[in-house]
C-alpha cells in the first residue's frame, strides 16, 4: 500500500445532527462555510460573510424548532454542513414534505464523500421523523451538487429561469425532490397515491 493511501484511510469522516456547538466549532463552521461561498456554492450568500456574521447565523438556526443542523467532520473538524427544514405546525397538508437547504462541503475537504453522507444522514432523519418526501433546489451552476443530487436518485421536476442573481448575471434554478420510506409503517407509494 502507498503511503498517500494509507494516509487517507486514516482519516474520519463523520456527519452529526448537532443542537449546540463550541466556539471552535463555530469557528470551523464559519470557515468552512465562507470558503464554500467563495468557490460560488452551498448558500444564498454570494460574498464571503465573515467569522461574527455566520456565528450569528449558525446561532440562530439552532434556536428555530423546524430547522436542524448537521455537520460534517473531516478528522474532527467541521467542514460542511446541512440544514432539514419541517414544515410549521400550522401546515398539516404538506406535514409530509421536508427540504434539504444549504448542504455544502468547504472545497478543501472534498473528495472524500462528506457530501454524499451527509445527505444520506438529512434523508435517514427525515423518514424517521415521518417526512416521506424531500425536496431541494440548487443554482444551474453548481453542476457537482446537482450530479450528487442526481446519483442520490433525486428527480428534476422544475426549473425556474429566474432563481438567482450572481456577479450580475441571473441564474436558473433546479428543483429535486425524492421519495422516501418510512423504516415501518405505509409505503411512500401509497402515501402518495392518496390512499394513506
Amino acid at each position: 500500500m502507498n503511503s498517500s493511501v494509507a494516509v487517507e484511510n486514516a482519516r474520519q469522516l463523520a456527519v452529526e445532527r448537532v443542537e449546540r456547538l463550541s466556539e471552535a466549532d463555530l469557528a470551523d463552521l464559519a470557515e468552512a462555510t465562507d470558503a464554500a461561498i467563495i468557490e460560488g456554492g452551498g448558500f444564498g450568500w454570494v460574498e464571503p460573510q465573515g467569522r461574527a456574521a455566520l456565528e450569528r447565523h449558525f446561532r440562530g438556526v439552532l434556536l428555530v424548532p423546524e430547522r436542524e443542523l448537521f455537520v460534517a467532520r473531516l478528522d474532527g473538524h467541521v467542514v460542511g454542513s446541512a440544514l432539514l427544514v419541517r414544515p410549521p405546525r400550522n401546515n398539516e397538508a404538506q406535514a409530509f414534505a421536508a427540504t434539504l437547504t444549504h448542504a455544502y462541503i468547504a472545497p478543501y475537504a472534498r473528495g472524500h464523500g462528506l457530501a454524499r453522507l451527509m445527505v444520506r444522514k438529512v434523508e435517514e432523519r427525515a423518514a424517521a421523523l415521518g417526512h416521506r418526501v424531500i425536496n431541494l433546489d440548487v443554482r444551474e451552476t453548481q453542476t457537482t451538487a446537482i450530479s450528487l443530487f442526481e446519483n442520490l436518485g433525486y428527480q428534476h421536476w422544475g426549473t425556474h429561469p429566474f432563481y438567482a442573481r450572481v456577479a450580475g448575471q441571473t441564474v436558473a434554478g433546479r428543483y429535486y425532490m425524492k421519495t422516501l420510506e418510512p423504516g415501518r409503517g405505509r409505503s411512500t407509494g401509497t402515501l402518495i397515491d392518496g390512499a394513506g
